[in-house]
């Protein structure tokens, strides 16, 4: 550690205050001042409990996160907020140095609550007032390049998949001579009728997977399908939100529960291009019930699916398709380690700010 460090207990550098209720009639989303929860503004209101820049550190419930405020605000009473001598101490010093440690719960692993006697016996490494300074002075150049790089990436990552997108759109607008339309139920067979639900408690673990409306959800010891479908979404949150795909294709032995649909095609590449076509448009108008949306088998028999007559012409759509795909996994996957390299840069910046290496 450097000369001018000194090692201490983080109770003799900062007090941890307990926030305060506020009443929901003075809650406001539209409110001049921000009201903190355990993990970040949960509210906003016209009153302020506090009118000095603090940390906070929750409480309860998201136990352990931490956060800058800048402004006049209002901890919650699921929050503690930070206390200090401010001519002795650097708000942004204290703010890094929270961050970089493990915070002890009162419960191992869930983190439902921190105790502040448990945070107060924590020992840490603080300098003088200048040396905090210094080492504010570089965190905050370095980290706003680190967020401008990873604003960057994630904009690059999202505009792969942007293109992959388009490009999926305008392969099934721009139809061309020799396509028609039919419908799902025209060009499959559908086997739902042999799917079988198997409740947790009852499941046998073995080494087929068991299919779910959104992919694997565990693995048995049988199967009672075994070849190339189609399984769809039949129900869930997901047939709206799409944050994983609706239709994907399966193969092998495996075994379906009754929250996917179960297509057979004649062949895969009719298979695959009916798979890309759905998961390429909004479903909004096929799909019933606001609580448990849902797809049933009349709403899927009746999507209308524009495709090329002529399987061939249906494999060399689908090999392009597949080719632009791999190559945006790959884009993303490089876009997705250098965020995760950026995030690892953080943490070695923090760890060397606290070890006196900075």
């Amino acid at each position: 550690m450097k000369s001018g460090w000194q090692t201490m207990k983080l109770g003799d550098v900062m007090q941890l205050e307990y926030g305060k209720p506020l009443d929901p009639i003075d809650r406001s989303p539209q409110g001049r001042y921000p009201a903190y929860g355990a993990n970040g503004v949960k509210d906003r209101t016209d009153k302020f409990y506090r009118d000095t820049p603090s940390i906070i550190v929750g409480r309860k419930g998201s136990a352990g996160e931490i956060t800058l405020t800048e402004e006049k605000f209002w901890p919650l009473d699921v929050t503690y907020f930070a206390e200090f001598d401010r001519q002795s101490y650097d708000l942004r010093f204290l703010y890094y140095l929270l961050v970089t440690l493990d915070l002890p719960s009162m419960a191992k692993g869930v983190k439902p609550g921190i105790n502040r006697n448990d945070v107060y016996a924590l020992p840490v490494h603080v300098p003088l007032l200048p040396e905090q300074q210094r080492i504010v002075g570089i965190l905050d150049q370095a980290f706003d390049g680190i967020a401008t790089a990873k604003t960057n990436a994630e904009k690059n990552r999202q505009n792969a998949r942007a293109l992959f997108e388009s490009h999926l759109q305008s392969i099934f607008t721009q139809r061309g001579e020799g396509w028609v339309e039919t419908t799902v139920d025209k060009i499959s067979t559908n086997l739902d009728s042999k799917r079988v639900p198997i409740t947790k408690n009852v499941r046998t673990s073995g080494e087929y997977p068991y299919y779910g409306a959104s992919g694997i959800v565990d693995y048995v010891a049988d199967y009672i399908f075994d070849g190339d479908t189609l399984l769809i979404s039949e129900d869930g949150a997901n047939l709206l939100a799409r944050s994983t795909p609706i239709a994907f294709s399966v193969s092998g032995k495996y075994w379906v529960n009754n929250h996917a649909h179960i297509l057979k095609f004649e062949n895969m590449a009719t298979q695959r291009f009916v798979e890309f076509y759905l998961g390429s448009i909004k479903l909004d108008e096929y799909i019933t019930g606001a609580a448990q949306p849902k797809l049933n088998q009349k709403a899927l028999n009746s999507i209308p699916v524009p495709i090329p007559k002529a399987v061939k012409m249906q494999a060399s759509i689908v090999e392009g398709i597949e080719t632009l795909q791999r190559e945006t996994l790959h884009l993303e996957s490089l876009y997705q380690r250098k965020l995760a390299a950026l995030d690892a840069l953080k943490q070695s910046l923090l760890h060397q700010a606290f070890s006196g290496a900075l």
